[in-house]
């Protein structure tokens, strides 16, 4: 476990901190916890986090709560794993999520961690990780989709000094670069990082000169206290003392063949408390679509989901985390023993937020999400240029997809969004200058959004057309269960993935393929998945329906289902629509489902090649 060493006598008092100094005190924090971001994007070089924004800041308090953040880690977690003294100049790193109490998941997000000092006291921490596009391994990306170990996945680094009292470990930092295929990008991206961690640094110890470090170390308790009376007064708002309500949702296969996983989540409450408890889940994958994730994380993951459906004005950060009881089975889904593959985390972090929709709206259905794009799909793009005068010039692309957010009680899901808010599409001027190919689509898939009184997003298309030979790899999901709808509301379209080859066959691709060997003049089509609608989509404004078909979002047969009739040009008929809508409304079952799934599981298997091009995977085994 860590040891502080700080040099200053005495300790920090506890001071009453005015409404007004409070407020700076925030909204500083807000604005260094943005200039973070800022800092990290105008350095880096790798698209992932340059142009997508890739990483996640954060600014703790002396005791490592967040107070600001995006999704942070666990700094608790991170420093009960660190072995060793920590002084002022220091910069932690890390990439091992087993090394760190999983205070990050998988091996391609590189942590760091600095203490901040003023005046000999430790007075907080600022921490950020980005995803490395490359950190070595078997396959370009560092995330084979076939993986069983971590050890297939590329250098992992166990925490250390990358700077000891401001002095850079250059010897270190040598070793690690030299496993990685794009060392320039590495060592750009992690100094970007660095240079983030110190501007918060330097921004919090501007407010210890300001306001008074024993004034600004009792504001960060004040801003967690709030926090945790907000939250205690909303869960005994939304839940019932004593009862326990239950969601399942799945991922669809491990990259192995082996699936669906179940993950299942309860939650109890108990006075104040509430338990959420994890167990029911699947075994631990054999391939790499592991979560490991420890209880904080849990905890934080909830409070987001709680407090941004309550009042996103709330600054959400650790003070809760006392609410908030969480069970993780050992050697399950989300927590593997060692040394279990972890690359594909994704899909787990983004199920989460569905297994949160699915559990806390049963207690109040207008409150409820349908599910969406939870995940954060990739695409990665590698070889070597054949001629001209880049020949023999390495090129390696790492890039997320976007897809349909669900509908939600107060309206529809947008069509081809990210499942984080800060994340931004890759322009595709940038991805035609820099790489070999060229983008012939970018555009929405009508009809993949779930209908609904609120209708859910679309998905996109986007269609790469290579330029040179290589390989690609995909990391996607939902490809064989649906994104349900809610409230009467269907789900949306599951995600597809196929090759036109230049020789005139087509290639259907797995939602987790790596090393698949491209062409020039090949045309990779990645479709994503649509949101599920909300409410009956029967009820939805037939006008509204005609304005998607003439904007390409609905199709006039896709109108059918929320019972409209209109041409292609959206001209609603309003009498043939008030037929068809009393003619569904008499053959569909009252009352409307809650949850719509779509077919049962075992017939969604039995189908699964029809529909899909895709063998239906195997029931898993314990790893």
């Amino acid at each position: 476990m860590a040891r502080l060493v700080e040099t200053a006598t005495g300790s920090l008092r506890r001071v009453d901190v005015d409404v007004v100094t409070l407020d700076l005190v925030e909204n500083g924090l807000r604005n260094a916890r943005y200039e973070m971001d800022e800092v990290l994007f105008r350095t880096a070089l790798s698209p992932g986090i340059r142009e997508q924004h890739d990483e996640f800041p954060l600014i703790a308090n002396r005791d490592g709560k967040m107070v600001v953040g995006q999704f942070g880690l666990s700094i608790p977690d991170f420093l009960d794993n660190f072995a060793g003294d920590i002084e002022e100049g220091d910069v932690l790193l890390t990439s091992d999520p087993y090394s760190c109490g999983a205070a990050i998941s998988h091996a391609n997000d590189w942590l760091v961690v600095i203490p901040i000092f003023f005046e000999g006291h430790i007075v907080g921490w600022s921490a950020m990780f980005g995803h490395m596009s490359d950190v070595g391994g078997k396959t370009p990306a560092s995330m084979p989709t076939d993986a069983r170990t971590i050890f297939e996945e590329g250098v992992v680094i166990p925490p250390f000094k990358l700077y000891r009292k401001g002095e850079l470990a250059e010897d270190a930092l040598r070793i690690i670069l030299n496993q990685v295929r794009k060392p320039d990008w590495n060592r750009a991206d992690l100094n970007g990082i660095v240079a983030a961690c110190r501007t918060a640094a330097r921004r919090v110890q501007e407010m210890c000169a300001r306001f008074g470090v024993d004034t600004y170390d009792s504001a960060l308790e004040q801003l967690l206290d709030r926090n945790y009376r907000a939250m205690k007064v909303l869960l005994q708002a939304v839940f019932k003392d004593g009862e326990t309500i239950s969601f399942t949702d799945y991922i669809c296969d491990d990259g192995l063949g082996y699936g669906p996983y179940e993950l299942k989540l309860s939650l109890t409450r108990h006075g104040e408390k509430v338990t959420l408890d994890f167990s029911g889940s699947s075994p631990q994958a054999q391939g790499p679509i592991n979560y490991f994730i420890n209880e904080n994380l849990m905890r934080m993951f909830f409070g987001i989901y709680m407090i941004t459906v309550a009042d996103p004005q709330i600054l959400w950060n650790d003070g809760f985390y006392p609410l908030v009881d969480v069970i993780i089975p050992e050697d399950s889904f989300w927590k593997p023993k060692y040394p279990a593959a972890l690359n594909a985390r994704n899909h787990g972090i983004g199920r989460v937020f569905d297994l949160f929709g699915g559990l806390l709206g049963q207690t109040n259905p207008d409150l409820l999400n349908a599910a969406g794009f939870s995940s954060s799909p990739h695409f990665m793009y590698s070889g070597t240029y054949s001629d001209g005068d880049r020949k023999g010039e390495w090129f390696q692309l790492y890039s997320i997809g976007f897809g349909g957010i669900p509908g939600r009680p107060l309206g529809d899901g947008p069509d081809g969004h990210s499942l984080w808010p800060s994340f931004v599409n890759i322009p595709c001027e940038y991805l035609e200058s820099y790489y070999p190919l060229r983008i012939e689509r970018w555009e929405t898939v009508a009809d993949t959004g779930g209908s609904g009184l609120h209708r859910g997003g679309n998905a996109v298309d986007v269609a790469y057309r290579f330029l040179e030979p290589g390989t690609i790899a995909i990391h996607d999901d939902r490809w064989l269960t649906y994104p349900w709808g809610v409230n009467g509301g269907e789900p949306g379209a599951r995600s597809r993935k196929w090759i036109e080859r230049a020789d005139g066959s087509t290639e259907v691709l797995g939602s987790k393929v790596h090393d698949v060997p491209v062409h020039r003049g090949d045309l990779l089509h990645f479709v994503t998945w649509g949101g599920g609608g909300w409410g009956d989509p029967l009820a939805r404004d037939p006008e509204l329906v005609g304005l998607e078909v003439r904007r390409g979002l609905v199709t006039a047969p896709g109108a059918r289902r929320y019972g409209v009739v209109c041409d292609g040009d959206g001209r609603v008929d309003a009498a043939a629509t008030e037929a068809l809508r009393a003619e569904l409304r008499g053959t569909r079952p009252e009352p409307l489902p809650t949850f719509d799934r779509g077919p049962e599981l075992a017939t969604i298997l039995e189908r699964a090649l029809a529909e899909t091009g895709l063998p239906a995977p195997l029931r898993p085994v314990v790893s």
